[in-house]
């Protein structure tokens, strides 16, 4: 059931909307709350409230109804793009934080609200798109953060991005011209050649070039050159594993692309990780400021592997690993890894990225996929996962602090928070 939309908001307003946010939202849904009388209370205030009508679309966004969430959410944006996140912790002087975002769904963004949580930190979220100028008020700040992330889609807005960030008056935190280099071929690029790192080839393909091998007219080694069966393939712009399929020949990618309709792809040679116990390990880790942190590690018997979807919450054995993985990570995993993840940092040149990543069997660091928008957060049930809260809070503290060291370095365009008086007027443009 879904509220009328038409003609229930306010006029647009310069001031930020203040809104629940999508920590808070997801923290009641993954703890096992039902949402539905926020969504009937939040349905409610929308008819005056568009805060409430964008933390509505956030609703939608768990429920899994992804028509709703984009409605919601377009509609919200239609007549507001400013939207603020009170800090969690009271300070006079709290961090002054904007965020740069693009309507869409979960992966559009790094879920930088997460990061963030339990923090003195205030966040202003603009949306920003192509074809839209920038609201005349912006509300003042310390640091921006360019949260849109790297997509097909928004292959125009980081055009924009770039002129924005380019003359933009305060620091800018992973500059949009470092964040679309992280396409899958263009990760490839930067990085295959980093000492102690394995990246496989990620080759852009259209439906005809694979459609010629299905077909016997092409050889594999014409699309990916030096290689050979098995490939795993997936189609441009998808995550999370959607599409992402192992194909052991031509016959392989013949029912491969009768089931899928996408008209290009990225294909890799597929890289045997499992190791001797038939396992399959997955390690995410945060890079924040040229350091490397755990966050968490999934252990299944696929080869493709998702946290939510691996043997963890009901296996003690493998949650004994992850707490070993994250407890001794500065001393065991990242030491073993530390020139891989150091040259990682240092050729992407972000504030903050996520990889995904695995140990090959001679020792190397093989990655999956670097980018910005998995997320990292702190979640988990304490009295099944006790060793998470002090990793977690790490990766934030590291966060943060990134924030307040890029902050303290100021163009002088702004006022220093130390300079200037609170008040919800301020701002920026005109």
């Amino acid at each position: 059931m879904n509220p009328r939309l038409t003609g229930i908001l306010p006029e647009t307003t310069p001031h930020p909307a203040p809104v629940i946010g999508l920590a808070a939202i997801a923290r009641l849904g993954f703890s096992g709350v039902d949402l539905q009388p926020l969504w009937q209370s939040l349905a409610e205030r929308a008819k005056t409230d568009v805060g409430a009508l964008l933390d509505l679309s956030i609703v939608e966004l768990i429920f899994g109804r992804r028509a709703n969430r984009l409605a919601f959410q377009a509609h919200a944006l239609s007549s507001q793009r400013l939207y603020r996140l009170a800090p969690a912790v009271e300070s006079q002087e709290p961090l002054r934080l904007l965020a740069f975002m693009a309507p869409g769904d979960f992966m559009a963004n790094t879920p930088i609200e997460f990061l963030l949580e339990g923090s003195a930190v205030r966040l202003d979220i603009l949306y920003v798109s192509p074809g839209e100028p920038l609201p005349a008020f912006i509300p003042e700040h310390d640091v921006a953060f360019v949260a849109i992330a790297e997509s097909e889609e928004h292959r125009t807005l980081f055009e924009k991005m770039r002129t924005i960030a380019a003359n933009w008056p305060a620091p800018i935190v992973n500059p949009p011209g470092l964040i679309e280099r992280l396409t899958r071929d263009g990760a490839y690029a930067l990085l295959h050649d980093v000492p102690g790192l394995l990246m496989p080839a990620n080759s852009r393909v259209n439906r005809m070039q694979l459609h010629a091998i299905a077909m016997g007219g092409k050889e594999i080694s014409a699309v990916l050159p030096q290689y050979e069966f098995p490939i795993i393939a997936r189609p441009l712009g998808s995550h999370g594993g959607e599409g992402l399929q192992k194909l052991e020949g031509p016959a392989d990618i013949a029912a491969y692309l009768t089931a899928r309709q996408e008209a290009e792809f990225y294909v890799a040679p597929f890289i045997d990780y499992q190791r001797s116990d038939g396992l399959y390990r997955k390690y995410r880790i945060a890079l924040v400021d040229g350091r490397a942190y755990g966050c968490h590690l999934a252990i299944s018997q696929n080869w493709i592997v998702h946290y939510l979807n691996a043997d963890m919450t009901n296996n003690p054995a493998n949650r004994a690993e992850e707490a070993h993985f994250l407890t001794q990570f500065d001393t065991d995993f990242g030491q073993r890894h530390r020139a891989a993840l150091a040259g990682i940092c240092e050729r992407t040149k972000l504030d903050y990225a996520i990889i995904d990543c695995a140990e090959t069997a001679n020792g190397e660091l093989l990655l999956f996929e670097i980018g910005t928008a998995m997320i990292v957060h702190a979640m988990d049930p304490a009295d099944v996962f006790p060793y998470k809260k002090d990793a977690m809070a790490k990766v934030f503290t590291a966060f943060i602090d990134m924030l307040q060291a890029r902050a303290s370095v100021r163009s002088g365009a702004l006022p220093s928070p130390r300079s200037r008086g609170e008040g919800q007027g301020e701002g920026l443009g005109e």
